[in-house]
């Protein structure tokens, strides 16, 4: 699979943990959101690492001036959690960004033609040029929520190449995708699997992440 944009599959050893806690079928569902909530935090924390915007200060110790490097919160910071499934990412996303706004979006997945509708849709009108924004998507599967959502945000005026995508597992056809129309977007995933079912499910993926997440 030969790709344009970058997918970063971080090697750390609680990404790798808390993916198999997901992974595993005997999860009960409040570990399994706990385990989503942690995959949240740290592909957020590898994600942001050399995305955020920062200025570089004075700050006055208590015995002299000292060169500091800040966030720089001129600079706007959107979250935009693809519902249902995303939110099981968001409260690890956001101890992380606690000023970003929270902008949602809902999908849902025809299960016959795969095909997304939107249901909800919160963003704002238009984005300012600047605005990094972060997209908790868990599964990247088929690529039809996630290629709805990145023209719902383009449409609005949000650059690609500040969209940071944090994914549990991805597969093929949606980094294929996403690959063509926007080769300067920058993904974040705990894992690519191989191959989709013939219901679209990755395999061996973690499931239903939302139903997973939820109890339902």
């Amino acid at each position: 699979m030969t790709l344009q944009l970058r997918v970063y599959v971080p090697p750390h050893p609680l990404i790798k943990h808390w993916l198999g806690v997901a992974r595993d079928e005997a999860t009960p569902s409040v570990l399994f959101r706990s385990a989503m909530t942690e995959l949240g935090r740290w592909l957020t924390y590898e994600a942001i690492r050399d995305w955020l915007p920062t200025e570089e200060t004075i700050v006055q110790t208590p015995l002299a001036p000292c060169k500091a490097t800040m966030i720089d919160f001129t600079i706007p910071i959107a979250v935009v959690p693809i519902l249902r499934a995303g939110l099981s990412l968001l409260e690890g996303a956001q101890t992380l960004l606690p000023l970003a706004s929270i902008y949602h979006l809902g999908l849902v997945r025809d299960e016959a033609t795969l095909t997304p509708t939107c249901y909800l849709n919160k963003l704002p009108a238009q984005f300012v040029p600047e605005t990094r924004v972060l997209i908790p998507e868990p599964m990247l599967a088929t690529g039809g929520s996630i290629m709805a959502a990145m023209e719902q945000l383009v449409s609005r005026g949000v650059d690609p190449a500040k969209v940071r995508i944090i994914s549990v597992v991805a597969a093929p056809p949606a980094l294929q995708k996403l690959s063509v129309a926007y080769p300067n977007l920058i993904i974040y995933s705990a894992a690519i699997d191989e191959e989709l079912n013939d219901r679209g499910f990755i395999v061996p993926g973690l499931g239903d992440a939302g139903d997973r997440t939820f109890g339902t």
